[in-house]
């Protein structure tokens, strides 16, 4: 039996805007200063409640992988740069791979 391999903690931080553009100029901006080594951005249908009438919007969700240390800038950014009223942020914990991890690590120190 091999022995377990020790995870290491990074965080994602997950939003969602409009429009591919967008997810491009948020993604572009994050990466280049170095507050996410990693941006996936994929399409997804969204339902909700806004104003008190319910949307169906496709929207673009983009899911920053970064470290914890990082995470406030990274919020600021988007906050600062985010084309919505009211963006959708979420910091979730993610446990990866040392080797992912130190990659993480080694592309979000400016």
């Amino acid at each position: 039996m091999e022995p377990q391999e020790t995870l290491m903690e990074l965080s994602a931080v997950t939003t969602t805007v409009a429009t591919a553009d967008e997810a491009r100029r948020l993604a572009r901006a994050v990466l280049e200063q170095r507050l996410a080594a990693c941006v996936q951005v994929e399409p997804i249908a969204s339902h909700y409640r806004w104003q008190g009438a319910l949307h169906e919007e496709v929207e673009q969700r983009l899911v920053c992988k970064t470290t914890a240390g990082a995470v406030p800038a990274l919020l600021a950014l988007l906050r600062e740069q985010h084309p919505y009223e009211l963006p959708q942020l979420v910091v979730q914990p993610l446990q990866a791979t040392p080797d992912y991890a130190g990659w993480v690590r080694q592309e979000t120190v400016p």
